[in-house]
């Protein structure tokens, strides 16, 4: 295994091993232990208000092989697949977006075709991250 896979490897652990934690509780967090990394495409989103990680901070693990986790996966997905995975080659919607500043602060971390995946953006507001990123950040309030 090389350093990149093992890497890699180490970072899936991580994440997985923190949406457990977080979803456990308190109580159950001590007692949880390390889940195995998901098989397949997927990713960690996270979507905050403001320029920054603020306390309003929603996020989700999208799953690609088959489509789950994520309200809106099977779109989600479809536009990761066209994209190779890079969010940022997602294209863009033909939209028309109120001129009004209410940053959204949007991340991603995970793993497509074996390589890994991290994409970090703040728009404008939420029409605009819908525009540029389609449905990959589309979390219920």
């Amino acid at each position: 295994m090389t350093n990149n896979q093992k890497a890699t490897t180490a970072v899936r652990a991580f994440l997985l091993a923190a949406c457990a934690l977080l979803a456990a509780g308190p109580v159950q967090a001590r007692a949880a232990a390390l889940p195995e990394a998901p098989a397949g495409d997927w990713l960690y989103v996270t979507v905050a208000r403001g320029e920054s990680r603020s306390g309003d901070l929603r996020g989700t693990l999208l799953l690609c092989d088959p489509p789950r986790g994520h309200e809106q996966a099977v779109r989600a997905c479809e536009e990761l697949r066209a994209a190779h995975g890079d969010v940022g080659r997602i294209p863009l919607k033909d939209t028309f977006c109120p001129m009004v500043y209410a940053p959204v602060s949007v991340s991603a971390r995970g793993e497509w075709g074996g390589h890994a995946i991290t994409y970090k953006e703040t728009f404008a507001n939420s029409c605009v991250m819908t525009a540029r990123t389609g449905a990959v950040f589309a979390l219920p309030h």
